[in-house]
C-alpha cells in the first residue's frame, strides 16, 4: 500500500484529502506545519507528498527546498492562490507537479498515481545502477590492489592512454571500466572490443566501420567502434592478438585522431581515449615480429599490472563473500553462509584461472551446497577439479 503525506495548515483540507486518499486505498499521514512535515519525512518513507504553499511559519516553498536535500519522494504542490509564476517556481525547485485548490479529484488522483510510478521507476533505476557498479567494483584490500586503486584514481581524470597487463581472469576489464567511471568521459560510451575473439579479416571493419559494398557482406554502411566510442573510452582487450595490418591502422588513428572506414576515402575525426589490455609479454611479441613497437609506445603512456590471485590470497574471503551475495541475488535466494574452514581451504588452491576461476567455483558451490558451504562441499565439488 502506497503511503502519502498531506501537509496543510487547514484542518478541513487535511481531513478531506485524507478521506479521499484512504478511500482509494492509500495510507495517509497528516502534518499541520512545515516543521512537522520535515520531522515525519525524516522518520518515514513516503511514496508521495502533497504540500500546501501558503502556510503559517515555514511556507511550502521553503519546505520543498529542504526536502530536496534528503528525500526522494515526489512532491505535489497545492495552493488556493495558484499562478503560472508560482507553478513555474515550484517545478524549478524540484516539485513533481502543481495543483490549484480546490483540486479536481480526477486530476489529483492521476497526478498522485503518476508521481508514485515515477518514484518506483527511480527506485528501480537506482537499484540497477548500484548492481552494475557493484558488478564492476574492484574488490580487495591487498597492498597490490590498494596501490592499483590509487594509480587508477591518479590517471583516470587525465587523457593518458593506459596499457593494462595481467594474466587471464585477473580483472583487467574491471580496471578499464574503473578508469572510465572515474574519468571526465563517464557520460560518454565505454566500448569494449575483444581483439582475440574477432577474426583478423573482420577486425578492421569492427574498429573502423565500413562503407556499403566495400566487401561481399557489407550490405549497408556501418560505424566502427572508434566512432561509437567518440567522446568516451575504447577498451581494446587482448590487443596482443591483433593483426599487424589492424595495428598499423590503430597506430594511425592514435597519431592523427582520425579514421577511414573500410572501403571509404573520407577521414572522420574521433575523440577517443584508448585503454588496452593484454595477457601476453608484448616485449617478446615485438622481438618475434608479432607486435609493432611504435604502437606499444603509443599505448603504454601508463602501464598498470593487475596481480594474479595467488599473490593476494588474503582477498579470497572478501571475493568469495561478494560472489556469494551476487550469485544468490541473481538466483533470487538468500545469501548462503560459508564457514571459515571452507574459506581457508579455498586459500590453499593455486587458482591458475585467477578471480574468474574463483567466481566459477563459488557459483558451483552455491548451486550444489545445501544450507551452508562447508569444507566437505569444497572437498567434494572443488578440489578434484582444481588444477
Amino acid at each position: 500500500m502506497a503511503k502519502i503525506l498531506v501537509v496543510d495548515d487547514e484542518r478541513s483540507i487535511r481531513r478531506t484529502l485524507k478521506e479521499i486518499l484512504e478511500f482509494e486505498k492509500y495510507e495517509v499521514d497528516l502534518a499541520a506545519s512545515g516543521n512537522e512535515a520535515l520531522d515525519l519525512v525524516g522518520q518515514n518513507a513516503y511514496d508521495a507528498i502533497l504540500l500546501d504553499i501558503k502556510m503559517e511559519g515555514m511556507d511550502g516553498m521553503e519546505v520543498l527546498e529542504k526536502l530536496q536535500s534528503f528525500s526522494e519522494s515526489p512532491v505535489v504542490m497545492i495552493s488556493g492562490h495558484g499562478t503560472i509564476e508560482t507553478a513555474v517556481e515550484a517545478i524549478k525547485k524540484g516539485a513533481y507537479d502543481f495543483i490549484v485548490k480546490p483540486p479536481d479529484l480526477n486530476r489529483l488522483l492521476i497526478t498522485i498515481r503518476n508521481a508514485i510510478d515515477k518514484k518506483d521507476l527511480i527506485t528501480v533505476t537506482n537499484k540497477l545502477k548500484k548492481q552494475v557498479e557493484q558488478k564492476y567494483e574492484i574488490v580487495g584490500e591487498a597492498s597490490e590492489i590498494i596501490e592499483l586503486k590509487e594509480m587508477i584514481a591518479k590517471i583516470a581524470p587525465t587523457t593518458a592512454r593506459v596499457l593494462i597487463a595481467g594474466e587471464n581472469g585477473t580483472g583487467k576489464e574491471l580496471v578499464a571500466r574503473e578508469i572510465h567511471e572515474q574519468s571526465t568521459r563517464i557520460k560518454s560510451p565505454f566500448i569494449e572490443v575483444n581483439c582475440a575473439a574477432i577474426p583478423s579479416e573482420l577486425i578492421e571493419s569492427q574498429l573502423f566501420g565500413h562503407e556499403k559494398g566495400s566487401f561481399t557482406s557489407a550490405i549497408k554502411q556501418r560505424k566502427g567502434d572508434f566512432e561509437l566510442a567518440h567522446g568516451g573510452t575504447l577498451f581494446l582487450d587482448e590487443i596482443g592478438d591483433m593483426s599487424l595490418s589492424a595495428q598499423a591502422k590503430v597506430l594511425r588513428a592514435l597519431q592523427e585522431n582520425k579514421i577511414v572506414r573500410v572501403g571509404g576515402e573520407k577521414e572522420i575525426s574521433v575523440d577517443v581515449r584508448v585503454v588496452a589490455a593484454t595477457n601476453k609479454n608484448l616485449g617478446e611479441e615485438i622481438k618475434n615480429g608479432n607486435f609493432r613497437e611504435d604502437l606499444y609506445h603509443r599505448l603504454s603512456v601508463i602501464v598498470l599490472t593487475v596481480p594474479p590471485l595467488r599473490q593476494r590470497k588474503d582477498d579470497i574471503p572478501l571475493l568469495a563473500k561478494r560472489f556469494i551475495d551476487d550469485i544468490c541475488f541473481a538466483q533470487g535466494r538468500a545469501p548462503l553462509p560459508i564457514t571459515e574452514e571452507a574459506i581457508e581451504l579455498l586459500k590453499t588452491f593455486k587458482w591458475t584461472g585467477n578471480v574468474r576461476e574463483l567466481h566459477n567455483v563459488i557459483e558451483r558451490l552455491v548451486i550444489l551446497s545445501n544450507d551452508e558451504i562447508t569444507t566437505q562441499d569444497v572437498e567434494k565439488y572443488v578440489k578434484p577439479l582444481t588444477l
